[in-house]
Formats: C-alpha cells, sequence, structure tokens
C-alpha cells in the first residue's frame, strides 16, 4: 500500500512562518519548536555569557551565537536543504557567516533538551551535526542534570557530566564550565 502524499518543505516555508513562530526543516518536514521554559533559558544564559567572555578575554577569533541563530547544515548529497536553530552555536570560520546565518556546521554547538526535544537532540540532530562536521556537541539535560559531550573532531566515544562537574571543552585548550553554578542556577538556591 502506497503512502499518503506528504508535503516537502522547503526554506521558503521557514521564511514564511508567522513572526514569533519558530521551527526546523529536516528532510523536506518542519517541526515546530515549542516556547523554552525559564530553566532552559537560565542554562543557555549562562552557557552562552561564559563561552563569550572566555573567547573575548582571549581575543579569540570564534563567535557564539544564541538561539534563535539560523543554521544551514550543507551535507554532501543532500538536495533538500536543512534548516536547525541550535541553543548555541560557536562559529571560527568567518567565511560560514553571512546575515541569515550560518552556512556549514559550526565548530560547537549546545543543544538543551526539553521534554519534547529529547528524540531530536539525541538522535536526529547528532547524525546531522556529525554529517556537518560539527567538531564538538554538548546535549545539556537539565531534567537529568548531565551534560553528554561528543568530541566529534577526536572520534572520541561520548563522555557523561553531572551538574555537580567542570566539563572542558574539547576546542579550547583551557575552557571549563562549572556546571554546579548551573545547578544552583537551575534550583534557585
Amino acid at each position: 500500500m502506497p503512502l499518503p502524499n506528504q508535503k516537502t518543505y522547503t526554506i521558503e516555508d521557514i521564511y514564511a512562518l508567522p513572526d514569533g513562530e519558530r521551527a526546523e526543516l529536516i528532510d523536506g518536514q518542519i517541526y515546530y519548536m515549542a516556547p523554552p521554559s525559564t530553566t532552559h533559558q537560565r542554562v543557555l544564559n549562562y552557557l552562552n555569557t561564559e563561552i563569550n567572555l572566555y573567547i573575548r578575554n582571549k581575543d579569540g577569533k570564534c563567535e557564539v551565537f544564541p538561539a534563535p541563530f539560523s543554521v544551514y547544515p550543507e551535507l554532501e548529497g543532500e538536495d533538500i536543504k536543512i534548516y536547525l536553530e541550535p541553543d548555541i552555536s560557536v562559529i571560527c570560520d568567518k567565511g560560514k557567516l553571512d546575515e541569515k546565518g550560518c552556512h556549514g556546521g559550526p565548530d560547537w554547538i549546545i543543544e538543551i533538551v526539553s521534554p519534547t526535544s529529547k528524540r531530536m537532540d539525541y538522535y536526529t540532530k547528532l547524525s546531522i551535526y556529525r554529517a556537518a562536521g560539527v567538531r564538538e556537541y554538548w546535549i545539556v539535560d537539565p531534567m537529568r542534570e548531565s551534560i553528554t559531550v561528543y568530541d566529534m573532531e577526536h572520534d572520541a566515544a561520548p563522555v557523561i557530566y553531572y551538574f555537580t562537574d567542570k566539563v572542558k571543552a574539547s576546542i579550547y585548550d583551557d575552557l571549563e564550565i562549572d556546571f554546579a553554578e548551573v545547578k544552583r542556577l537551575v534550583s534557585g538556591k
């Protein structure tokens, strides 16, 4: 029995969404995004600030962009474009940037898991980011108080940390983020 005809969406459909409505495009399908929770925003703000301060204090060449920020992972052999909005993107190659976002894989991506994004963050996006040449991918899960780190540049096995640990970014020599502070922010204590 044939499958029912499914509409294939394009980047133009993403651009045509009403103001304030956020979605991602993968394999011609639109995935709508729920508004972020307060916990999500606290984690995002802390991580974005720590990374930004590190780059600024080191006079670094990379830039950090929090969501909403457009990433177009250009995968070889893909006719249908992919449009993603990672929670945090760190881009070191300024040639990938234009006014629409990042074309190609950022160097480092952080996704903050919500109850509705688990499958997408842990499986679908991991595969896309790996294929797009992302060097490092962190999945921060506030519900589990865990951080799964994929050092894809060195083809290392994923490592799981917790909100009691300091986590080192592999794309930098000396950047460590103290997740005990994230735990304090999330718990409100």
